[in-house]
This record gives C-alpha cells, structure tokens and sequence, in this order.
C-alpha cells in the first residue's frame, strides 16, 4: 500500500515537493521520485511507497544485528523493506537495497502482524534492518508505536543518514540503534554513499542526547579505508562525541557485490584497528566476522577481567553479577537490559 509520506514541504512552484527524511533533502518533481526510488510526488503530494511492504522477516539474535551491550542473548524480529539513501558497492543486502520497487515481490505486512509475529516468536526487540530503516520512516515508526504499547522495544540498524527533524519525531519510541560508519573520510562518502560524513556523525550524536543506547559498526575494506589514521581518528570521534563505553564493532570485509575485486581484509588489520581504538581510551572494541576470536568478548575496562564470552553470536558465558558489575573489581559494565539465559 501507500501512504502520504512524512516530513514533506509542500512547494508553490510546479507542484514540487521537498522531502526531509533524509539530509539529502530531495527536491522531487509531480510524478518523480526522491534519490530512495521509494518517495513519490503525485500531484503535489508526496507519497511512501514502501508502506508495509517487507522483504524479510527473521528472528535473530540480538547481537547478530550487532548489538551486543542492549538486553544480551536475547532475540529479535527482523524485517526489512526496499531500497536505500547509499550507494555503497559492497552493500551484502544490495538485492533489496539498491533495487526499486517492481524489481523484487516483497510481502505485505501491517504493523499489527509484525508485533504479532514479534509476540509469538519471543522476541524483546523488533529491528529494522537490512535495507536502511529511515526512508520507510512512516512504518517504522506506526510499527514501534505498536510494539511499544506490547512491551516490545525497537531497535534500528542504520546509515545514520536522517534529519534531526527524522529522529527527534522517532523520540522514545526507539530503545537502541547500531550506526555503520561507512569511513572517517569525507570523499570516500561522497564517492561510493553519496552522502556526507558530517550528517552521520551529527545523526548519531544526536541519537545519544535523545537517550537511545547506540553501538557503532565499521565494516574495515582493504585500501579503502583501513588507513591507521582513520581507524584512529574514527575512535577519538567515537570517545569524545559519543562515550567511552559506547561499543565499537569493526568488521572484516569478505568480496560483495560491486568490490568482489577486494581480497577480504586480513585478520591482523582487524587486530591492529581494535588495538588503536582501545588505545584511544574507548572500553568496549569487538571484531566481527571471526569467530572464536578474543575479540568477540566483552572484558572488565577497570581490572580486564573476562565478563562475556561469545561465540559468533552466541553467549558461551556469562561472568556478571545481577548489577552488571564486574564480580572482581565491581565496576558497572555498561549493559542495558537483562541477560536472556
């Protein structure tokens, strides 16, 4: 179905219309659509597309999303929708994410039976996540509202590309997002996102003055942005703007999509990026995409003792007391919710 979008100004001239989900701030012509292929001007009008139309729904694991500091081992719906604001060339989902409507069948879905189905299957959370959650803006937020009222939490996973008038509207209605900071280069976003560094950093600040728990992930691609100085910068970032205990995920890149020309990138630069953000200060850097890897685990930032040991995105064991204190030295480990055994 479609539904008269959001946060739209309604121009005189020629029945123009100027989106604002996104800072791209689109200025869409009667009949044309935004940069998202998903928001259409008809007659004046602008129009979400994408209302309800899903294509994927799961229950995952929470820390799969990655979210590893926000209600630990438990598990949440996952759905997904069409499109995307990036153009990114090894974007794992581009089958959903840089398609338009009528280039894949997805399924339609109300709020109502995604809540449902979040119920039946236990989840905590409902995530939106696999093609970005902000240019569905309408149904995510009718959804969270919903599931709210359930006692189900919501969770986005995001290019952090939306307007501060975007996220203060979303306002308590979300509980936690995971923002992937594509690089800490302005040109690589304008080159391959198309989009601008600056307005995810803000996005993302803004997410922790709105009081949502925030996890950071960034995927490290060989010779595009695993410069040392980068990786540096990126966490000096991440420490003064956000906080020390904000938890960083960096990812290992496997070929995808439009870079299968990459070779993946090797487990020493993920080794190396994780030393130079621990040694900036930040308490909580994960690796991702190496299983079995100590870098998975969550240590103590006062004493280094082992508090959560993961596996992939299995809880193999859990070393807190009930107060998410450190059972050695008793410092608060920074964790939202509790641990689903």
């Amino acid at each position: 179905m479609i539904k008269e979008a959001a946060l739209h100004e309604k121009l005189e001239k020629d029945r123009i219309v100027r989106c604002h989900i996104c800072p791209r701030r689109c200025y869409i012509k009667d009949g044309a659509r935004g940069f998202c292929k998903v928001r259409e001007n008809r007659g004046g009008v602008l129009y979400a597309l994408n209302y309800g139309q899903l294509t994927a729904m799961s229950a995952d694991p929470i820390e799969k999303k990655p979210l590893f500091h926000f209600w630990p081992g438990s598990h949440s719906f996952s759905i997904a929708s069409i499109s995307c604001s990036f153009t990114c060339p090894w974007c794992q989902n581009w089958n959903i994410s840089q398609v338009a409507l009528g280039e894949v069948t997805p399924e339609e879905a109300s709020p109502e039976k995604v809540v449902g189905l979040a119920k039946r299957y236990g989840c905590k959370t409902i995530a939106y996540t696999y093609n970005e959650p902000v240019i569905w803006f309408e149904y995510v937020l009718d959804t969270a509202k919903l599931a709210g009222k359930e006692g189900i939490l919501n969770v986005l996973v995001t290019n952090g590309y939306a307007t501060d008038e975007t996220l203060k509207e979303f306002g308590s209605h979300i509980h936690a997002a995971n923002v992937d900071i594509k690089a800490f280069n302005p040109k690589f976003y304008s080159n391959y996102c198309k989009a601008k560094l600056e307005d995810v950093l803000n996005a993302a600040e803004l997410m922790v003055k709105l009081g949502w728990h925030l996890e950071t992930t960034y995927l490290v691609i060989p010779t595009l942005n695993d410069n040392p100085e980068e990786i540096r910068r990126m966490s000096q970032w991440v420490r003064d703007k956000l906080s020390v205990d904000t938890p960083l995920h960096l990812s290992q890149f496997f070929p995808m999509h439009k870079m299968a020309h990459l070779p993946p990138t090797p487990i020493s630069t993920i080794v190396r990026a994780r030393e130079i953000a621990l040694g900036e200060g930040l308490h909580y850097v994960y690796v991702g995409n190496i299983p079995g890897h100590e870098g998975e685990n969550t240590y103590c930032p006062k004493c280094g003792e082992l508090i959560i040991k993961r596996r992939g995105f299995d809880i193999m064991g859990w070393n807190l007391k009930e107060d998410h204190a450190c059972p050695r030295c008793g410092v608060k480990i920074s964790i939202k919710g509790e641990y689903s055994r």
